[in-house]
């Protein structure tokens, strides 16, 4: 009956293990190179827009509305073109609490006097019961907790991004997604996010806090990410175990 009860957690474990034995001495496959906006995940961006305006022609002119060259501009502006997003991450965050609780509590009462029933007390209650004591409650309780949190991050990256939409006010939706395999493990950096065209720079870059909505994924898998994990009985434990 026990074996029976291990059983799912066998196959919840086999799932991945099945996986691990299949790659055994080699080295984490990389994904293919597909279109972002093929994948089921992905959905279109609807976000608020201004009014429309109507665009100002100016056909003597031989200067074009955001251009920074009479030639062609450089920048990323239609779907399918690739901006360059630098990631520069240095986030530092501590924090500290800390929580004192003392309590001390006394309570009694009685009824020596009742309506008059006073006198059938003994008839009652045990002789040794004084009616003017009935009840007498004491509580002390003490609480005392301490927490701190330090965390430091630091991610410094160039990752070329694909333009997948071009909302009704200009602005720019990007997916990109870079993977490095180095020594049997695989680095995975993904990102997305809103960027306005005025953003871009001349060298047809863009800073990563010019993102709205932003998404930015830095993981990995491999022989080192494999021994840093729990192993699978240890994870269920962690979720399932109250203490």
């Amino acid at each position: 009956m026990r074996l029976l009860h291990l059983l799912p957690l066998l196959a919840l474990a086999g799932c991945g293990t099945v996986e691990r034995l299949s790659r055994v001495g080699q080295a984490p496959a990389m994904a293919p190179i597909t279109d972002p906006t093929r994948a089921p995940g992905w959905r279109p961006v609807s976000m608020p827009m201004p009014a429309l305006q109507d665009a100002y022609a100016s056909p003597a002119s031989l200067w074009r509305t955001g251009s920074r060259t009479f030639l062609r501009d450089q920048r990323a502006a239609a779907v399918g073109d690739i901006v360059t997003v630098l990631v520069a991450i240095a986030d530092n965050a501590q924090l500290q609490n800390r929580t004192n609780r003392t309590r001390a509590n006394t309570e009694n009462m009685g009824l020596p006097r009742i309506l008059g029933l006073d006198s059938s007390f003994s008839r009652i209650l045990p002789n040794s019961i004084d009616p003017s004591r009935l009840i007498e409650a004491t509580s002390d309780t003490s609480s005392d907790g301490q927490g701190r949190v330090q965390r430091t991050e630091t991610v410094t990256l160039r990752v070329a991004a694909t333009v997948t939409q071009v909302l009704p006010n200009g602005n720019l939706v990007i997916d990109g997604h870079q993977q490095v395999r180095v020594n049997n493990e695989l680095r995975d950096l993904g990102l997305a996010g809103i960027i306005r065209p005025q953003d871009i720079a001349s060298d047809n870059t863009v800073k990563h806090d010019r993102l709205a909505e932003a998404r930015i994924t830095y993981g990995g898998r491999g022989t080192v990410s494999d021994v840093q994990q729990p192993r699978y009985g240890q994870q269920v434990l962690d979720a399932i175990l109250p203490f």
